[in-house]
């Protein structure tokens, strides 16, 4: 393998591994749908970077941290669904992203397509992914009390406001890191299916993370190989074995209840 080779290899296998955990707190947060539509408000910070001609992944994440901080600002000040809040802000960065993004352009942005990837990007981009797998791993049993039950949380001393936005901050960086393979209109997707198919094979939180860690990290590479194999655009191939998993597990979830 190049350097270069190893280099998306690490990021992708960090990134892998963060989509896996985070997402099984997104089903349980029931975002299944708006998880996807989180992934879109990436668009304009993309297009804005092309126009100023910097990174276009640095646009990506400060887009998305602030879709994330204005989502839990309006959830919090209105107590509107976040499904709802979220359909809005994905409705509004998807009308301007468009509008400042066109062409191959745009179809990179929404498919992704793995480049060069330099040195600094690739540490920033583990060091990122290594920050989002410790806070899900260390903060999990307050996730869960949070999400459970608020008026548990409390009496129990945890903030629920500031857990919500430290998930929303999570969940919007964990997007910024898959951005390059998967795009904005197929990152959601690899949060959410591995989570769904660990839902119903798991018996416990530890074996729901350890699950969806594993069909996000198999998904990812063997769709990069096959994207490699038959020159297609890596997302698409990435999602498309997540979603053959999927199905095989229910099949097999089937036939061990019948």
């Amino acid at each position: 393998m190049t350097s270069q080779e190893i280099n998306s290899f690490a990021l992708c296998l960090t990134m892998a591994i963060a989509a896996g955990l985070v997402g099984c707190f997104a089903v349980m947060r029931r975002m299944t749908l708006a998880a996807d539509a989180i992934s879109h408000i990436a668009l304009p910070g993309l297009g804005v970077a092309l126009v100023l001609r910097i990174n276009p992944m640095l646009g990506a994440l400060t887009m998305l941290l602030f879709g994330a901080v204005l989502i839990w600002a309006l959830e919090t000040e209105t107590r509107i669904a976040t499904e709802t809040i979220t359909g809005v802000v994905f409705s509004v960065a998807l009308a301007v992203g468009t509008l400042t993004t066109s062409g191959e352009q745009l179809i990179e942005a929404l498919f992704g397509r793995p480049g060069a990837l330099a040195v600094p990007e690739l540490i920033v981009g583990v060091v990122a992914a290594i920050a989002v797998i410790s806070f899900i791993l260390v903060e999990r049993n307050r996730l869960v009390i949070a999400l459970v039950s608020p008026e548990i949380a409390l009496t129990s001393g945890i903030n629920v406001r500031r857990m919500n936005l430290l998930f929303l901050l999570t969940f919007a960086l964990t997007v910024a890191l898959g951005l390059r393979y998967l795009g904005v209109l197929l990152m959601g997707s690899l949060i959410i299916i591995p989570a769904a198919t660990a839902r119903h094979l798991a018996r416990n939180l530890t074996q729901m993370l350890a699950v969806s860690v594993i069909v996000a990290v198999t998904s990812t590479m063997a769709g990069t190989y096959a994207a490699a194999v038959f020159g297609r655009q890596s997302g698409p191939c990435i999602v498309a074995v997540a979603g053959a998993i999927f199905f095989l597990s229910l099949l097999s979830a089937g036939a061990v209840k019948g």
